[in-house]
């Protein structure tokens, strides 16, 4: 009879253990899914923006770059034109003076490129500060410091516990997957394409991709649902897995964040709010710079006739109508927004 109670005292513990597992496991299992599933979506998300982004900035670049050339052939021709007042007409002094802070006007008015005077070395460096920022290596840099930011924060750098995890599950994909271990060349040409996606996945550190790898073949650790330490071992690996793949998911949201942040994002953001509307915003774009080229042509024209001498030294000093016509909407519009300031100080108070 004692031999009967501690056997079933053996029965009543046993499962009860066990039980308690697969339902730890079932929870850590869901969990595991459910981070998959959101991985997947938001990886989706991110690599439709930044394709979205690639695709605009091309669309841009092939509609806009004709009205990009006459502007730069606009610009360099109006250069031409101050080099050739400023160093063959014979001017007085003041007025030599005059001249080149009108050259130097539109150009920190953004109306034409920077280009130093020699005549003046003594405001370069001053010229040089005010356009440092428009160094285009400066511009370059900006454009992509998401995506420094992005690497210096991925998860396979500087995060032992994961790249463990991850390089794991490399070795073990790789043993099964690779082309070597097998000898007839249709499973040797499938295993390649595998081998493919898993170096791929190695590489951007993506865990959650590996292990959809390793689902898809069916080629996980297989346990004994009966064994104790197989189960704990199972739910201590799952619970790893998905500290990582949460990590994983706020990497890609922060990517994202990031990349809609950028100019290009912003202009995807523009262009979407612009479509909705029915407004196609690049051709908004073309209209805008087509109108800035009128400008700019009249003041090539300008320049040209005082280098041809058809007007005067006081009629160039005072400029061409359109920029006399802009400053003056400058004006209106600086008076209009210290009202409404005023107004809502007002209001305030």
């Amino acid at each position: 009879m004692a031999r009967k109670t501690k056997t079933a005292s053996q029965n009543t513990v046993t499962p009860l253990a066990l039980s308690d597992l697969h339902l730890q496991l079932e929870g850590l299992e869901k969990e595991h899914q459910s981070l998959l599933k959101q991985i997947k979506k938001k990886r989706t998300e991110l690599n439709n923006f930044v394709e979205k982004m690639r695709s605009l900035a091309t669309e841009v670049f092939h509609r806009v770059s004709p009205n990009m050339r006459t502007m730069a052939e606009l610009d360099a021709e109006i250069h031409a034109l101050f080099t050739e007042v400023l160093t063959t007409r014979k001017l007085g002094k003041q007025t030599q003076k005059n001249i080149a802070s009108l050259y130097r006007s539109l150009q920190m008015g953004g109306i034409i490129s920077y280009k130093a005077i020699e005549e003046e070395d003594d405001d370069d460096d001053e010229l040089d500060e005010l356009f440092e920022d428009h160094d285009p290596q400066n511009n370059h840099q900006s454009r992509h410091c998401w995506e420094s930011e992005r690497d210096s924060e991925s998860p396979a750098v500087g995060r032992t516990d994961e790249s463990r995890k991850i390089r794991q599950t490399f070795l073990r994909l790789a043993e099964i997957f690779h082309p070597d271990k097998v000898k007839d060349n249709e499973t040797q040409m499938s295993h390649t394409e595998i081998m493919k996606e898993i170096n791929k996945a190695y590489q951007e550190g993506d865990l959650a991709r590996l292990l959809e790898i390793e689902r898809k073949y069916e080629v996980g650790e297989s346990i004994d649902n009966n064994s104790e330490d197989d189960l704990t071992r199972r739910c201590k690996n799952i619970e790893q897995q998905n500290e990582i793949l949460k990590t994983q998911y706020e990497n890609l949201k922060r990517e994202l964040r990031l990349a809609k942040n950028t100019p290009e994002g912003t202009m995807v953001a523009d262009y979407k709010k612009a479509a909705k509307q029915g407004i196609d915003a690049v051709e908004m774009m073309i209209e805008t710079i087509e109108s800035q080229t009128k400008i700019v042509v009249e003041i090539r024209d300008f320049v040209k006739d005082f280098k041809d001498k058809k007007i005067s030294i006081k009629e160039f000093l005072a400029g061409p109508q359109s920029l006399r016509s802009m400053q003056e909407e400058m004006m209106e519009e600086l008076m209009e927004r210290m009202m409404e300031e005023f107004g809502d100080m007002m209001n305030f108070n």
